[in-house]
């Protein structure tokens, strides 16, 4: 029997009424990983390591959850222990973490199978999944077509079937956007619901994991088990967690969605806008009421992003310097060369754009004009949202203003137009 195209309650079942092994599962899993190798969503496999752990499931030493012997990617940018992490970067392309991230602990600890590392883009910057040191990852739907990023390689492999779901994270749209692009479920969580210790930051206070799948039953299962409160991280909340999928089937009866009056929706790519239109009669037709609402700063929520994001980035991406792991260049002349010529030999030129565009925004002289400003805007944005919902119980809108679009058709000129494809996810 097939296992492509099976979400984790279909393999879960097939597992429990022994139509399947553990151990045939996740052999399939890689032939379909090879079969499909073209898609490049993977960056490093863990066949060995797999296998061992199907065989121990399979002889009864580890509980029976619902995770247990389901195949998952992890996005490359969590750290996984001996197990190769490149955050799809040349500086570092040879790093192998001692521990592994709290989210993927949760659940390999669940029983899941790790079966490699997703590609993406480089240190989760850009919008395409066309940075990557280890090339562009496919839309599975149209070869040559962008995924969407920065989590292409997760959201492609569960659209081609080869696993139900992934990890990824999102800082300004990167699980929602190429869940969208490849036409599955991504859910990015309440900032602090999910452990960011492990993770390779990129903008500490924008990044957050979350589960990509088949289906949204499939996330709240993710989402359920990745959650929790973690020591190692003082931003994880330390609240208790709701089983997201008690609340699947609650009815729509009564719930007021807000449509952002400043959001010009006429002139979305025209697949967008009538799939946004059908979404809407069909919550309708559920029961839910739509209310037009306002957030008077939203227009200033691009450029208030790529202020304080690629500040944070300047700040993260510092440590990697070439002296204690990484990339490090050869035969330098001394130790600001060994530094300089490291850094400018890892880093990809995007990474290296948004380094640039973050030390900027905060040198002397200008912190007050840009890093500082942004945040005043920033506070401004979250005060609308805040007063919007007190009057909506949800804001709807497009996730992207356009669909998958072909490799090198968009940013290589101008690299703005790459960042407006997050307008609807940075706020």
């Amino acid at each position: 029997m097939s296992i492509q195209f099976k979400s984790i309650l279909e393999l879960r079942k097939m597992l429990d009424t022994k139509v399947i092994s553990t151990e045939e599962l996740i052999q399939e899993t890689f032939k379909l990983a090879s079969k499909l190798k073209s898609l490049n969503c993977f960056v490093t496999m863990n066949e060995e390591a797999s296998m061992q752990k199907a065989s121990q499931i399979d002889q009864g030493s580890h509980s029976i959850s619902a995770l247990s012997g389901i195949p998952l990617g992890q996005k490359d940018l969590f750290c996984t222990e001996g197990l190769r992490t490149t955050c799809s970067s040349k500086i570092l392309s040879n790093f192998i973490p001692p521990y592994s991230a709290t989210a993927v602990s949760n659940l390999e600890n669940a029983g899941s199978i790790t079966i490699g590392k997703m590609n993406m883009d480089e240190f989760a910057m850009g919008s395409s999944n066309e940075t990557s040191y280890f090339g562009n990852v496919h839309n599975p739907w149209k070869k040559g077509f962008v995924p969407g990023g920065s989590s292409g390689g997760s959201a492609a492999a569960v659209a081609a079937g080869i696993i139900p779901a992934a990890t990824g994270t999102d800082t300004g749209g990167s699980i929602r956007q190429p869940a969208a692009h490849c036409g599955i479920t991504g859910i990015k969580p309440t900032y602090g619901r999910v452990s960011r210790w492990g993770m390779i930051a990129f903008a500490s206070s924008l990044d957050q994991a979350g589960p990509l799948a088949r289906t949204a039953e499939d996330c709240a299962i993710l989402l359920n088990i990745m959650s929790g409160h973690d020591p190692k991280d003082t931003t994880s909340l330390d609240v208790e967690n709701n089983d997201l999928t008690q609340s699947l089937n609650n009815s729509l009866k009564g719930l007021k969605f807000g449509i952002v009056k400043e959001f010009n929706l006429g002139d979305l790519n025209p697949d967008v806008q009538k799939r946004f239109e059908d979404s809407k009669a069909l919550y309708e037709s559920l029961g839910a009421e739509f209310v037009e609402i306002s957030l008077p700063n939203i227009s200033a929520s691009v450029p208030t992003y790529y202020s304080i994001a690629p500040a944070e980035c300047s700040s993260n991406l510092s440590r990697f310097d070439g002296i204690k792991f990484g990339h490090r260049t050869e035969h330098p002349k001394d130790l600001t060369d060994l530094y300089i010529k490291s850094r400018s030999e890892g880093f990809g030129d995007e990474v290296k754009r948004r380094i640039l565009i973050g030390t900027y925004a905060l040198s002397a002289g200008y912190y007050d004009a840009y890093y500082k400003k942004a945040q005043q805007v920033r506070r401004l944005i979250k005060n609308d949202f805040e007063n919007a919902f007190n009057s909506v119980d949800l804001i709807m809108t497009p996730t992207s203003p356009s669909t998958a679009f072909g490799f090198g058709s968009k940013g290589s000129q101008n690299p703005v137009e790459l960042y407006l494809e997050d307008l609807f996810t940075i706020s």
